[in-house]
């Protein structure tokens, strides 16, 4: 029972945080969890639920005020729905030990983009095909790490010339297909304690409403970036660390 309270309250900081920052917390909470003591497998799992649940709302507040753009996100969604298994079931045949080196290349990508990426269109090259390889791409990396993806695959589409806002809107949409059925996956391979996962999930959730909520008296998002982005390359140091 105090591990399960443990998580609950670890799982709120960093969901309430993260949303202060307008960031998802799961690149952060997977290897968090892990360095507690759950199997890395696991963590992943809870990861990829978490980010389900919490951008699910966001998708379904953007459906209602018309602002998605279907015929935009669907291809990507379906792409990244298919491939997100693909790379939760692979993760299987893999040394763990590649598949946490490869997670520690990525918490330093994206503290990189939090703290230095530019949000800019670099070429015109907005072609709808693009969307599905990279979706697809992005899908098996998702999968294999337990993320939402959306952290990768945001900043290549705009640097690819799609429309940031469009982009951005997209995103909610699109995640929520690529963790669950990621999360599908890894709940047939592993033992998922439902009550661990239940319980991070409504922190994580709470910890969303939480800081969208102290989000709205004015605080300076740029700064508390910044802190994600130390956060991230932290936790890539004390992961990268472990593994030496």
């Amino acid at each position: 029972m105090m591990f399960y309270i443990e998580v609950f309250f670890v799982t709120l900081i960093l969901s309430t945080f993260f949303a202060l920052g307008g960031v998802g917390s799961a690149v952060a909470l997977v290897p968090v969890l892990h360095f507690m003591g759950l199997e890395f497998n696991f963590a992943k799992a809870i990861g990829l639920f978490v980010n389900t649940s919490t951008t699910v709302t966001a998708t379904i507040m953007n459906i209602k005020r018309k602002v998605l753009d279907m015929r935009f996100a669907f291809p990507l969604a379906i792409s990244l729905a298919f491939a997100a298994p693909i790379g939760a079931y692979i993760s299987k045949f893999i040394p763990e030990i590649y598949v946490k080196y490869l997670f520690v290349a990525f918490l330093f990508f994206a503290g990189s983009m939090i703290l230095f990426g530019k949000k800019e269109q670099k070429f015109h090259y907005n072609k709808p095909w693009v969307m599905v390889v990279l979706g697809g791409m992005v899908g098996v990396l998702s999968g294999l790490l337990g993320i939402g993806g959306g952290s990768l695959l945001m900043p290549i589409l705009i640097l690819l010339g799609f429309d940031a806002k469009k982009v951005a809107i997209a995103m909610s949409f699109v995640i929520p297909f690529s963790t669950f059925t990621a999360f599908l996956t890894y709940a047939s391979m592993i033992h998922i304690d439902w009550i661990l996962l239940g319980s991070a999930t409504v922190a994580a959730i709470l910890g969303g409403y939480i800081g969208n909520y102290i989000m709205h008296f004015h605080l300076n998002q740029k700064q508390i970036k910044k802190i994600i982005g130390v956060l991230l390359y932290l936790i890539a140091v004390k992961m990268l660390i472990s593994l030496l």
